[in-house]
């Protein structure tokens, strides 16, 4: 009969066995030459001698940590237990010169042997060693330190803590005045959060499916399950917005990815970070992992209080510990900001680019906290159809976005559809906004030259230029009803279309007209948990097989209602109300071979309106509208889906999205297709890498914005 296997041991620095302590301050000494790094093997020479980082790739895998076992008790057991002598503890050396020990902080050794050798001025401690300084914390079963050069070696199940960032190794070689040093077969964990504080979406409680949705209906599904409380109310996120950013969101279920783990074969590490040779990345908690990035160096430094960052060279991906894709840059970078894979993107946009077109994006600053990346493109199908101008083949797309605080943002895009610039007026599509958080809520300041908005029936509408500012709040709780209130406030000066034969100069090129433009909007909410189930263990073959986080199955209802009011400076006014409700969902759990995922969402939505709006980007044409979408497992990873908006009144549909899904633990690739707005896209997507294309950006280059009920949500 086996026997049980008991609980983990607490870590070395909370265990209650006997120990000698030792609390010394260090004198600052004369800091000496800067430590050469080379290996030895002698022991006691490492406290004089110097090492280097191995160049060549060593030979090991990931590998679990073994689970120590219990021996079994003896048969003869007496019939009561005999009284267990505590040891004594051993006293540290009466000799341990501790004024020496000062240098510029607090120093504090707990093992269970301590001694000094006054000749050689090397302190050793042995067992269940802990040191703590300057902010870190070291543990290990052996540690040397000499006071004359101030080198400290530690040998045995080396652990190195400092914040959010652990290093493991067998062996640990550190120089207590320049604060760097060496770990042997190091490995351990990097944890990159977010960076500064998230703005607001404007308008996040509106719960319309949306026309052009941000992700597949299983990714939003995912979504909503990770804001079901256990109180009892549930943040439904139904539609095109991102996740509503003023909830503070819920812990989710355990054994979803959330770091980055790694092994070398030796790391030499200083205090803004550490480099290291042939180096494996993964974002796989499990071994082997299914997904790694192997490179020939890695460094990770700080280059901002709020930024740090992950270089990496002559870089590859592994799959399944068997295909591998290298990767086209020499230098990849992990940080905080999203960034592309430096693969080349595919997309399709049959309106501005003519169809299927290819991308490759390149980070103009790679070394500075602003990112700024341009993307040239290539239009494929076009060349295939009409090379009469060279310069139609080709485009370019340029991002910039640099938060100066943590509360402070600035955004810009810029597309030209064409290097023909005698054409520029209808190629050029441009946009900046500086968003600065004010308490809890969001200032933008926005201007844009040839907005490309997409209101609903009304298709496809050119804002030709817009500048104002919008005011709007994050998602407020009111008391304890559940339900969730959003508003905002704005202003633009707009020059657009109009079809007002009234507004129009009787000889005109075309038929734009510019008018001051104030609105004020708000929206209500309120879910309803109708049911939920319970998600499989978080292991790599039940609850993680197929998804970062296990699913959840449950059913959940929500109402909601927005208003809008706008006014123009010509004194036409366009204000409505809306009601919707919905009904969104997930079954399964996403872990047998066949049909073991089903999510879907229904939405209908039914608008009264007063007044009409003089130009065409932001009328409310569409009173009743049914959203519907689901997303079905297939088999293994593969899924399959739609969300479609259908006009009831009309019998029109407005606007389709299809999917089709490769979803693994680590990683994901979607294809999508709209054949009503002529948008598609191939996305690549690593969980927890900030490597994020296809279901963040929908249409990969496109510039989409929709409109709801008459407000311009937040760009995609």
């Amino acid at each position: 009969m086996p026997y049980p296997v008991p609980p983990p041991e607490p870590p070395a620095i909370v265990q209650p066995a006997p120990m000698t302590s030792t609390k010394v301050e260090l004198a600052k000494p004369t800091p000496p030459e800067k430590m050469p790094m080379e290996q030895t093997s002698n022991r006691a020479e490492d406290l004089t001698g110097t090492e280097s980082i191995a160049a060549s790739e060593p030979n090991w895998s990931f590998a679990e940590t073994p689970i120590a076992q219990t021996p079994p008790p003896p048969t003869n057991t007496p019939s009561s237990p005999l009284p267990i002598p505590t040891p004594a503890p051993t006293p540290p050396p009466s000799n341990i010169p501790t004024q020496q020990l000062n240098a510029e902080g607090i120093l504090e050794l707990k093992a269970d042997r301590q001694e000094f050798d006054q000749f050689r001025r090397v302190f050793t401690a042995e067992g269940r060693v802990t040191l703590r300084f300057r902010g870190a914390l070291l543990t290990s079963d052996r540690l040397q330190v000499n006071l004359i050069n101030r080198l400290a070696v530690a040998d045995g199940n080396v652990a190195l803590t400092r914040g959010e960032q652990v290093l493991r190794g067998a062996r640990f070689r550190y120089n207590l005045v320049q604060e760097e040093g060496t770990i042997d077969q190091a490995s351990g964990e990097i944890f990159i959060p977010t960076a500064g504080t998230d703005l607001n979406p404007n308008l996040p409680t509106n719960i319309t499916a949306g026309v052009v949705p941000v992700g597949s209906v299983g990714d939003r599904a995912l979504a909503t399950q990770n804001n079901i409380s256990q109180a009892g109310s549930v943040r439904i996120t139904v539609g095109s917005q991102r996740n509503p950013s003023g909830i503070p969101g819920l812990p989710q279920e355990g054994g979803s990815v959330r770091r980055l783990r790694f092994e070398a074969a030796q790391i030499a590490f200083y205090p803004e970070g550490f480099q290291a040779n042939n180096i494996r990345i993964t974002n796989d908690p499990f071994s082997p992992p299914e997904l790694e990035l192997r490179a020939e160096r890695a460094e990770l430094r700080r280059v901002a209080p709020l930024r740090d960052e992950i270089r990496t060279t002559r870089n590859r991906l592994v799959f399944d510990q068997g295909f591998s894709l290298p990767l086209p840059s020499r230098t990849l970078v992990l940080d905080r900001n999203q960034r592309s894979p430096a693969l080349f993107n595919f997309g399709f946009d049959g309106n501005d680019r003519g169809g299927v077109f290819i991308e490759r994006e390149f980070n103009v600053l790679p070394q500075s906290p602003i990112q700024f990346t341009i993307t040239p493109q290539f239009f494929v199908q076009r060349a295939i159809q009409d090379r009469s101008n060279i310069a139609d083949l080709f485009g370019v797309r340029s991002q910039l976005s640099a938060r100066l605080t943590p509360r402070t943002l600035i955004r810009g895009d810029g597309v030209l559809t064409s290097l023909d610039f005698s054409r520029v007026e209808e190629s050029l599509r441009g946009s900046l906004r500086a968003q600065q958080l004010i308490g809890t809520h969001t200032l933008s300041l926005e201007a844009s030259y040839r907005d490309r908005l997409f209101n609903n029936s009304l298709g496809f509408q050119d804002v030709q230029s817009s500048i104002g500012a919008v005011f709007f709040s994050p998602v407020v709780p009111i008391a304890n009803t559940g339900i969730n209130l959003s508003y905002q406030v704005g202003y633009q000066y707009v020059t657009a279309d109009t079809d007002r034969l009234d507004l129009l100069e009787p000889v005109r090129s075309n038929n734009r007209i510019s008018l001051g433009r104030f609105q004020a909007s708000a929206a209500l909410s309120r879910a309803f948990p109708l049911w939920q189930g319970e998600p499989l263990p978080a292991t790599p073959e039940q609850g993680l097989k197929y998804s970062p986080t296990p699913i959840r199955p449950f059913l959940a209802l929500a109402v909601g209602v927005t208003g809008v009011g706008t006014s123009y400076s010509n004194g036409d006014n366009q204000n409505s109300i809306s009601g919707a409700v919905s009904l969104i969902g997930q079954f399964g759990r996403f872990s047998r071979p066949f049909l073991d995922y089903t999510a879907f969402n229904i939405t209908y939505s039914q608008a009264f309106r007063s007044g009409l709006s003089p130009f065409l980007f932001d009328r409310l044409a569409d009173d009743r509208i049914l959203y519907a979408g689901i997303t079905q497992q297939i088999y293994g990873p593969f899924r399959v889906g739609f969300q479609t908006a259908f006009n009831v009144g009309n019998g029109r549909e407005i606007s389709t999205d299809y999917f089709l899904e490769y979803k693994r633990r680590t990683y994901g690739i979607t294809l999508r297709y709209n054949p009503v707005q002529e948008l598609g896209s191939v996305g690549f997507e690593i969980s927890d890498f900030n490597w994020n294309r296809g279901s963040r950006e929908p249409f990969a280059g496109s510039g989409v914005i929709p409109v709801e009920s008459g407000v311009i949500r937040s760009p995609q």
